[in-house]
């Protein structure tokens, strides 16, 4: 086998890439998860759901 035919073969591989994109998408969602929780930490955040929880709970009485 000569070497273009093996860099070939080689270049054409996908193993490893099912796993390499389940990396990038969880890296993904870390990223947007860890965006979250900086947005929640705000307190103008935590009025706003305050104010709901507690229109949702006095609604019915």
């Amino acid at each position: 086998m000569n070497t273009r035919s093996l860099l070939t073969r080689l270049c054409r591989d996908d193993t490893g890439a099912a796993t390499a994109e389940y990396a990038i998408a969880t890296m993904a969602a870390v990223g947007f998860a860890g965006l979250l929780v900086a947005i929640l930490k705000g307190d103008e955040v935590k009025q706003i759901l305050l104010d709901m929880v507690r229109r949702a709970l006095t609604f019915g009485g």
